[in-house]
């Protein structure tokens, strides 16, 4: 069997330390999603993470090396580490992506490719959070209305929706569209052909940066997994205040983008977040390129 190239290697104290510092970090975010999911206390903006991508609060805490990194094996290993695709050779452990199936391989790649066409696609900061708007259209679906008021009259939000240009490029937010407001975008992804429509700009492309990161785990390694997940808590931040929900019961202000001061303020967000998920994108490609 090949050996697996090795960039680095971290002795037994300096793994375990990170180790522990990378679950210290993880709890500030599990810890309170726990507590509120026992209380029956859901909060719209920050449990989003974890009941949208139903990620364990236990894999989120569990800490693995960007792919390339060698460990010195002394001593009993975590279960995480124990197992395939890790194994020991000459008392290093490492994450050898020979052992993986073609399946999950494939898969890797097609993430990869999404991503490489995600970062090469001209971003589009024009579209103003609108499909939370499109979401609760006519009211037939309000989608956390259990929890969270609207801060608008239906018809108001109705005739912005008529009234506004919406060019949403994800699937994912687009399929949850109520029926009569998907003719409405300009665009219309598909399951499909998300190479084909994904874009840098986008408020939930850059917040699946999570979710391909947790998908490439452990390639991805621990660090980028949190740092994604703590910009996707900034993104999903701006999604809802700019929806039409009201927030204030959170302490959150709305970004209203009704008016044009709010679009403006909207645009501006979006292109910072969109200028902090760049380098984490690149950094998915490149850990992703090694398998």
């Amino acid at each position: 069997m090949p050996s697996p190239s090795i960039a680095t290697v971290l002795d037994a104290r300096e793994w375990s330390s990170r180790a522990a510092r990378h679950r210290a970090r993880a709890e500030r975010w599990t810890v309170p999603a726990r507590d509120r999911r026992a209380a029956n206390k859901p909060h719209p903006v920050e449990d989003f993470l974890f009941t949208y991508y139903r990620f364990s609060y236990a894999k989120i805490e569990e800490w693995h090396p960007v792919s390339g990194t060698g460990l010195e094996a002394i001593g009993p290993l975590p279960a995480h580490l124990a197992k395939e695709p890790y194994r020991i050779q000459n008392g290093i452990l490492i994450a050898d992506p020979t052992l993986l199936a073609d399946k999950e391989r494939t898969r890797l790649h097609w993430m990869r490719e999404l991503l490489i066409a995600t970062r090469d696609r001209p971003p589009i900061f024009s579209c103003h959070g609108l499909h939370e708007w499109a979401m609760v259209y006519r009211g037939a679906d309000v989608r956390h209305g259990n929890s969270t008021p609207l801060r608008l009259p239906q018809e108001e939000i109705d005739r912005l929706i008529e009234s506004r240009p919406i060019r949403c490029s994800h699937f994912d937010a687009f399929r949850f569209f109520h029926s009569d407001a998907q003719p409405l975008n300009r665009l219309q992804p598909t399951l499909l052909g998300r190479p084909d429509f994904e874009q840098p700009g986008c408020v939930h492309a850059n917040m699946d940066l999570y979710k391909w990161a947790f998908k490439s785990m452990p390639w991805a390694g621990s660090d980028l997994l949190l740092d994604c997940f703590e910009l996707a808590t900034e993104l999903r931040d701006l999604d809802m205040r700019a929806s039409p929900y009201d927030l204030s019961e959170h302490g959150l202000d709305s970004v209203r983008i009704e008016t044009p001061e709010g679009r403006r303020d909207y645009e501006k967000e979006q292109a910072r977040l969109a200028e902090l998920a760049a380098p984490l994108r690149q950094r998915l490609i490149e850990a992703l390129g090694i398998v």
